[in-house]
């Protein structure tokens, strides 16, 4: 690989000090580089890089910062096919390919091609509100739909292929790709599920009865959601986000639709280390 792009979270890298160092190191090594900073997302149509400043010829996209920039550095360059290396300068860093003391080892990995790459299922949401489509995004991560009251709970129905699987009370539900199972699909009781797998996760969050589990279903199937009439006495009845952003409100009678997008995202992969070792160190208890 010769022709790079560089995104980083300045909340990570305050001063660039790191971003600095990796650009450097590229260009002492005859490499191709343009560096994207962030910018506000209201100033971005919600993104948080501006995906047609990277030229056509890119042939990867590092980023720099936690799970969420790499996150969103996904959805930004979805349908550009550049492949991600994550670089991780947060906390648990579950998406990073690797930590920053080892940038050096990892870049000399990218420019001798010593590396490989794992693709990973999207999924495309659209929101319909009085028959009309109001929004459609897609996502890395999960679909989110929560209350939007304080001390109250929804409910909503869910259907598979329009065949009526469920009818949830609670706190929500959440939709979720094989990558966002070990998120906010986990913290909810979810099952984790090996990345490469092609399915898609329902699991509803603190739901008001004892039976009520995780469901999944094939990449293949349509997913919709149906938010009913909780209480007549507010409008909203509910809050749907995409992978974290984009928070749109909800009112009785909304339907989601949800499938696999055609998009995927690409991660470079250098280390050999396994998804479940990286589950062990990162989520379990550390391992042996």
């Amino acid at each position: 690989m010769n022709k790079f792009c560089v995104i980083t979270n300045r909340d990570k890298d305050t001063n660039l000090e790191i971003t600095t160092k990796l650009v450097d190191y590229m260009s002492k090594n005859n490499k191709e580089c343009i560096l994207l900073e962030g910018q506000n997302p209201v100033s971005c149509q919600n993104r948080f890089t501006d995906a047609e400043a990277i030229p056509e010829d890119t042939e990867c996209a590092i980023v720099l910062g936690g799970d969420g920039t790499i996150i969103q550095a996904a959805n930004d360059l979805a349908g550009k096919g550049i492949p991600i290396l994550g670089i991780n300068l947060g906390t648990l860093g579950f998406l990073a390919e690797t930590e920053k003391h080892n940038i050096y080892e990892a870049l000399d990995s990218l420019f001798t091609g010593r590396c490989g790459l794992e693709s990973r299922m999207m999924l495309h949401g659209r929101i319909y509100s009085n028959g009309k489509k109001a929004y459609d995004g897609i996502v890395l991560n999960d679909i989110v739909i929560t209350r939007s009251g304080f001390s109250r709970i929804i409910s909503v129905s869910i259907y598979v292929n329009d065949e009526l699987v469920d009818r949830y009370r609670g706190d929500g539900v959440i939709v979720s790709t094989p990558t966002g199972s070990t998120g906010y699909n986990l913290s909810s009781g979810g099952p984790v599920v090996k990345p490469d797998a092609r399915i898609i996760i329902i699991t509803p969050i603190c739901p008001h009865t004892l039976n009520s589990r995780s469901i999944v279903v094939s990449s293949g199937d349509s997913v919709k959601i149906k938010i009913d009439e909780s209480k007549k006495t507010q409008e909203e009845e509910a809050i749907a986000t995409f992978d974290g952003r984009m928070a749109i409100l909800l009112q009785a009678e909304d339907v989601i639709d949800i499938s696999k997008a055609n998009e995927e995202t690409k991660l470079v992969k250098i280390n050999h280390t396994s998804f479940f070792d990286i589950l062990r160190t990162k989520i379990g208890q550390g391992g042996e």
